[in-house]
């Protein structure tokens, strides 16, 4: 391309290379012309040929062999995007059908030509003869026996650990032998707790009153030991346990050999309640009729992992469904706070498998605006695999009832560290809401919702909760293995929710510390039970 300026300064000629004789003649008008706007046309028309220049050179690479002047290149490159068309893919159509028809999987079993791995498959490629179609139904038949083998070793993976999260490690168990053993020879093991002179302490509301409702004496020490070491005015803490009948005498053994004084710790069975005791509790009559539909839900763990069209997602979600935990009372009992506790106006409620990394009394100074349930949302954060919960994730809403009544989109809330103003409680009908959606559940053959008592809870305390900051409970500590170390130990309270607890072999390595960092291994319960960090 060549630029010609007349003399006069009125006529500029650009004329195209290659020998093309037309040219482009502009007329410019009769008025003076500074230096300067010629300057800036100069420049003007440096910067429009380089860029003319890297188009064709980029055009020239991705083409091969193809030819193309200047303009036609740019007319290749710009022409497309500016009439908003898409450009040709160079793949061939035959590759895509082959890739996108249908294939029996059964044709599969029993292959041995099938290449097995990436470099298998480069190697039949290299060594030729394949046509187009030839290479996909190659890809297509390795890629879909890939698909095969990952979604068996998923399936077997959660299958496994539903088993470990399910069953009591014998670590456990001979700790609550032992510690059961020492209740009934040691004095020292039987003491009131708390003592005597400390009681009216707990029905004083000047006081930072928190339960934990728990069978699991290892997990609950770790929970008030953390809570106590972290906390700027441990002699106002009172912590109520809540246990089983048959969980009550270990765990009264360990809190009155592991003091934690100055706070106040006060361990109860649930039979000492007299609410408890008095006629019906509407809790345990669920969950024994609960437990009849359970029993034969989905035919047990054999026949959720024989189905071979459900994702292995879904798969470990039925499997879920299956564990003990979820017709524990101890994990429906906090239904039932404003009774338990008819002296408290409020308290917070902590979960077994959490730990506790800041002073919680600032929970406390929290306006509810009126609410019951001061929770963290879960439908916003950076962690998207966990942060990602909305009522849909919960509520099956193919159900009539629940489309009717509930918001798929609504952000979901969690359980493990919830403030609950009692008082406000005890204005609304919550727990009746509770175990009237837990009843439509269990006629309804599970179809509202298929575990846990956070979908129910969802429901009853639908428009009473205060959304607290996200620092006050970080969740997913039990199923995010991505978690980092760093992210964990900055929050104010982690939540080891999931199948992998941090007192299971299966806990995540780089997780468990933050956890195992409250625990004395030196302590003697602890060493003759063999239970160690890692």
């Amino acid at each position: 391309m060549q630029l010609h300026i007349s003399p006069s300064l009125r006529h500029v000629t650009v004329l195209p290379g290659k020998g093309l004789k037309e040219f482009i003649k502009v007329k410019i008008a009769s008025r003076r012309v500074s230096y300067r706007m010629l300057f800036y046309s100069l420049l003007f028309f440096t910067f429009l040929l380089r860029f003319v220049f890297v188009l064709t050179s980029v055009d020239g690479i991705d083409g091969g062999e193809t030819k193309c002047s200047t303009i036609g290149c740019l007319g290749k490159k710009l022409g497309p995007k500016l009439m908003g068309k898409k450009t040709e893919s160079n793949v061939p159509e035959v590759i895509y059908q082959t890739l996108d028809a249908p294939l029996n999987k059964d044709e599969l079993k029993g292959r041995s030509d099938i290449p097995q791995t990436l470099e298998d498959f480069m190697t039949e490629v290299k060594k030729g003869g394949f046509d187009a179609k030839t290479f996909a139904v190659k890809l297509r038949e390795m890629v879909t026996l890939m698909e095969q083998r990952t979604r068996n070793a998923k399936i077997q993976e959660y299958l496994y650990r539903h088993v470990a999260s399910s069953s009591i490690p014998k670590q456990l168990h001979c700790l609550d032998l032992r510690l059961a053993s020492e209740h009934t020879n040691n004095a020292a093991a039987r003491l009131q707790l708390p003592s005597a002179e400390l009681v009216p302490a707990l029905v004083d509301n000047s006081y930072f009153h928190f339960v934990l409702a728990s069978d699991n004496v290892l997990a609950a020490s770790v929970v008030a030991a953390s809570l106590v070491r972290n906390c700027l005015r441990p002699q106002k803490v009172v912590l109520h346990i809540i246990t089983d009948k048959k969980t009550y005498y270990p765990m009264q053994a360990w809190f009155s050999l592991h003091p934690l004084s100055p706070a106040i710790i006060e361990v109860k069975a649930l039979h000492h309640f007299d609410w408890f005791t008095k006629g019906k509790v509407p809790v345990l009559e669920a969950m024994e009729k609960d437990q009849k539909v359970r029993s034969q839900f989905r035919g047990g763990s054999s026949a959720i992992v024989a189905n071979t069209t459900e994702k292995p997602q879904v798969i470990a979600a039925k499997l879920q469904t299956l564990s003990p935990k979820y017709n524990s009372v101890m994990n429906h009992i906090r239904i039932h706070l404003p009774e338990l506790f008819p002296s408290l106006n409020k308290v917070v409620f902590l979960d077994d498998d959490i730990v506790i990394q800041t002073d919680l009394t600032p929970l406390w100074d929290i306006d509810m605006n009126g609410k019951v349930n001061g929770a963290v949302e879960t439908c916003t954060g950076e962690d998207k695999f966990v942060m990602s919960k909305r009522l849909k994730s919960y509520l099956n809403f193919s159900h009539p009832l629940i489309l009717k009544n509930f918001n798929p989109k609504e952000c979901a809330w969690a359980y493990g560290m919830n403030i609950f103003d009692l008082e406000a409680w005890r204005k609304t009908n919550i727990s009746f809401t509770y175990h009237h959606w837990v009843e439509q559940n269990i006629k309804s053959d599970l179809s509202l919702w298929q575990l846990g008592t956070l979908p129910p809870g969802l429901i009853a305390f639908h428009g009473h909760v205060h959304i607290i900051d996200p620092f006050w409970h970080m969740l997913g500590l039990g199923y995010q293995e991505d978690t980092s170390f760093a992210d964990a130990e900055s929050a104010g309270v982690i939540h080891f929710n999931g199948r992998a607890k941090p007192w299971l072999d299966i806990a995540f390595p780089q997780l468990k510390p933050l956890w195992t960092k409250y625990v004395n291994f030196s302590d003697k319960f602890i060493k003759s039970c063999h239970i160690k960090a890692s």
